[in-house]
């Protein structure tokens, strides 16, 4: 359902867009972080790279 807080800060994104340089910025992130997820699921993500999950908690 959407909120009206979502209504009101899309109206204010509209009347103010962001710069072009960080709309570019999330996009790329949001590709980057694509990218990853597509190497990890293909399996060629190197075994250097990966965390090792423990029991133990700090």
């Amino acid at each position: 359902m959407l909120d009206p807080r979502h209504l009101l800060r899309a109206k204010r994104w509209v009347q103010n867009p962001p710069a072009w340089w960080r709309v570019k910025l999330v996009f790329g992130v949001i590709v980057l972080a694509l990218v990853i997820a597509g190497v990890e699921r293909l399996g060629i993500w190197p075994d250097w790279a990966t965390m090792e999950w423990s029991k133990t908690r700090f």
